[in-house]
């Protein structure tokens, strides 16, 4: 009887610590998504300056500096990794187009207040990518204990699901940014 008791309670421990272990992993995901947003949200705040800094200068860069403020703006209305992660990307895209252009404008780049911009964005940029990888290390760390045995089971009768990873999927967002100065 008492061994029975024993395995009893083995089990019951065994079973505890695997679903706080699960618990623990999905607080990791959430953590390290909002990390990523933490980030974007700090160069969302920065966009708008950016873009004054620009336009005096830059005045027939307008479409660029539009979509900007067009993609900080849909990023409010974005609720899911993915659409997040694709409006990321095409602002990436944007941001990188603003800084190439950048370089044809000797008075922009000796502007202070610009110069400074650009360095917080590239700070910010760099943070973001240490955000997404620590976020997708953390998904697949999760993910890969929803699928192996016994977890997988304890998973399945509390209903964890799987998280999304932080990826590109446009092609576009994978190109060297092209700047056509023949406009």
């Amino acid at each position: 009887m008492m061994i029975a008791l024993i395995v009893v309670v083995v089990i019951i421990l065994i079973f505890v610590v695997m679903y706080n272990g699960l618990v623990q992993s999905r607080n990791k995901v959430k953590n390290a998504w909002s990390q990523i947003d933490v980030q974007l949200q700090r160069r969302f705040d920065l966009i708008p300056n950016l873009v004054e800094a620009v336009k005096g200068y830059m005045a027939h860069e307008q479409e660029t500096l539009t979509k900007v403020t067009e993609l900080r703006t849909s990023w409010a209305n974005a609720s899911t990794v993915g659409e997040k992660a694709e409006l990321d990307n095409q602002l990436s895209g944007a941001l990188k187009t603003i800084m190439a252009v950048s370089e044809n404008y000797p008075d922009l780049k000796a502007n202070q207040n610009f110069a400074t911009l650009q360095e917080e964005l590239r700070s910010t940029e760099n943070k973001i990518s240490y955000a997404r990888q620590f976020y997708n290390d953390s998904v697949t760390m999760y993910n890969t204990k929803l699928q192996v045995i016994p977890t997988n089971i304890i998973a399945s009768m509390f209903n964890f699901t799987p998280e999304e990873l932080f990826k590109t999927d446009s092609e576009e967002a994978r190109k060297n940014v092209k700047v056509d100065f023949g406009k």
